[in-house]
């Protein structure tokens, strides 16, 4: 694998790098500055440099390699959850995963990694009358989204006692190594945590994954979605409407991040087009379709670090982001010295130390 190019060679590596995708897939499949915004759940994000999409493992696996072998960075998208990208865009290769094959063998269900969990794997497992996946409707991921954070969930209705994790039901993957070699491993392999998976350092790509089920009634299962999909509809506002990325800060044991932030009024605090929904502290949206006030990641940072400063000064607790921040957010600019109470769009003020970038390594923690 070459080292990826710094930003002074990438634009001299792209043209081969496109040139090598377009022998492969097509040269209509490879395209240029492709907005990324309609590919996420936020609906915000600049262009990538070059983008395809990757229909079969196959072809993600060989979109991957052909990029690192060119020393151009690649990002891996899914369906674009639980992530802000830059408003200027992805410097490097976006590859969106759309490889979907799903089977079932049996009590195996084996997806490729691009599958959608809900409606496609989840309706796939319940007509099999296979027990295991009916406990993540709502959520938005793919099978290798999945296993990178360990999707979970609460158990069924109406006890709810403990959280149930997507770690209960794999049984292997194939993965793509950092070298290029493919290989499959077991469930152990993943050292799954509270959304995490050993994928957040090994460099490797799930290229499918193989869930172990068990036979049970349809009819329960599907009274489990149901009851599921209005828990969430009840606390998440919907992405049709409400583009969000799901709750944006780390979980605080015994207390919760979501709390912590509405205990500081930040239920319908703003910044541009970036509000936190009345429904839930934790989580922000993109007014744009409501309010034709379009986000951008800038807005969302700043709203970030505002609240970060906000829930610090006056809780005692450090929030720490769990999205992803993706690409290239150009400067966010300096607060100003004075007059900051209606700087950049802020509803209410914020405080004088409240500006994101002091706050950077919190964020990547």
């Amino acid at each position: 694998m070459v080292p990826p190019a710094p930003p002074s060679d990438l634009a001299a590596r792209l043209p081969a790098l496109r040139d090598a995708l377009a022998a492969r897939l097509g040269a209509d499949r490879v395209q240029e500055r492709v907005p990324l915004a309609p590919f996420t759940t936020f609906q915000i994000g600049g262009p990538a440099d070059l983008y395809v999409e990757a229909r079969t493992a196959d072809e993600l696996a060989d979109a991957v390699t052909a990029a690192r072998a060119a020393g151009v960075p690649v990002f891996v998208l899914g369906l674009g959850a639980n992530i802000l990208v830059g408003d200027l865009g992805v410097r490097g290769l976006v590859v969106r995963n759309v490889a979907q094959a799903v089977t079932v063998s049996g009590t195996a269900l084996t997806a490729e990694s691009g599958a959608v969990v809900w409606p496609d794997l989840i309706t796939a497992a319940v007509d099999a009358g296979l027990s295991g996946l009916e406990h993540y409707p709502g959520i938005p991921s793919t099978v290798g989204g999945a296993l990178w954070q360990n999707l979970h969930f609460l158990s069924p209705a109406p006890l709810r006692e403990r959280t149930m994790f997507i770690e209960e039901v794999v049984e292997s993957a194939e993965l793509l190594a950092p070298d290029g070699t493919r290989e499959t491993v077991g469930r152990d392999w993943f050292d799954f945590g509270y959304d995490y998976s050993t994928l957040h350092v090994s460099g490797h790509l799930v290229l499918s994954a193989t869930f172990r089920l068990a036979p049970a009634d349809s009819g329960e299962m599907r009274r489990v979605i149901e009851e599921n999909l209005a828990w969430r509809a009840a606390r998440h506002p919907p992405l049709g409407t409400q583009p969000s990325a799901g709750s944006v800060f780390k979980k605080i044991d015994g207390v919760g991040a979501g709390r912590l932030a509405d205990w500081c009024g930040m239920k319908g605090v703003r910044v541009g087009g970036a509000r936190v929904t009345e429904r839930h502290a934790n989580i922000l949206v993109n007014a744009g379709p409501e309010e034709g006030v379009w986000a951008t990641a800038r807005d969302v940072r700043h709203l970030i670090g505002y609240i970060q400063e906000t829930v610090e000064r006056e809780q005692g607790y450090r929030l720490s982001a769990e999205i992803g921040f993706v690409g290239d957010f150009g400067a966010l600019g300096p607060l100003p010295p004075d007059g900051w109470e209606d700087a950049d769009g802020f509803a209410g003020g914020v405080p004088p130390t409240g500006h994101p970038e002091a706050h950077a390594a919190a964020e990547r923690r």
